[in-house]
């Protein structure tokens, strides 16, 4: 589905392909502002039972979070979707610092131009002692390639892994982390692979395919 999409816009001029492409969202805008997302199950909803048995909800998703870029999967009942309809992930414009208990993001990060910016204002709206959690695909597992474009999704703008960056495409998750974030204790940082059989690159990945990293916000020993 993703390669009809890109051959199609290499089909259009560039110029009418971008009014097409922002007339559509500000349609998709419109509606899920006035009518909201149906639920769907996406990445979050596939690693729920994972979840689950280690005990994640429990330890990491008490009191009030932001789910952003939930896409209509959210995470818990006690978190708020966010997604482009409220505007910039980059920014989170509107939001107050420090307020909320968790931040939780899934396979949304790869698609931001910015995503240290990004990082930097998720941080800012979480609550010390609250915990920033990032789900996001493995290149290695979901990309199957070490260059962009993406062959399953034309918007990524990066890959990632876990602990190194892979100029040009590749950031590493951790060394990401430590660039842009302040005052962080990484809890958890591991690979999720459950269930995931396809290795072919020419073949869509199964199970999950995906980098977990939860980070604790400690207080500001400055004040």
């Amino acid at each position: 589905m993703y390669n009809i999409k890109l051959a199609a816009k290499a089909m259009l001029p560039r110029s009418l392909h971008s009014t097409l492409r922002g007339f559509y969202y500000r349609l998709k805008k419109v509606y899920y502002l006035a009518f909201g997302r149906a639920i769907c199950q996406g990445e979050t909803y596939k690693a729920r039972a994972r979840r689950l048995k280690e005990g994640f909800f429990e330890k990491y998703c008490r009191g009030n979070g932001i789910d952003i870029g939930y896409g209509g999967d959210l995470l818990t009942a006690n978190c708020q979707g966010w997604d482009f309809e409220h505007g910039d992930a980059h920014t989170m414009k509107g939001l107050k610092a420090a307020q909320f208990d968790f931040v939780y993001s899934s396979h949304t990060l790869e698609h931001l131009t910015n995503p240290e910016l990004a990082l930097q204002n998720w941080w800012r709206i979480l609550k010390p002692e609250g915990y920033l959690i990032l789900y996001l695909p493995h290149r290695d597992l979901y990309e199957k390639r070490h260059r962009l474009p993406s062959q399953w999704n034309p918007d990524h703008k990066h890959f990632f892994l876990l602990d190194h960056d892979d100029p040009p495409d590749t950031l590493g998750i951790i060394p990401l982390i430590d660039r842009a974030l302040e005052n962080y204790k990484i809890v958890e940082a591991k690979i999720c692979d459950a269930g995931h059989t396809i290795t072919d690159p020419e073949r869509h990945s199964d199970g999950e395919y995906s980098i977990e990293v939860v980070i604790k916000k400690l207080p500001d020993q400055r004040l």
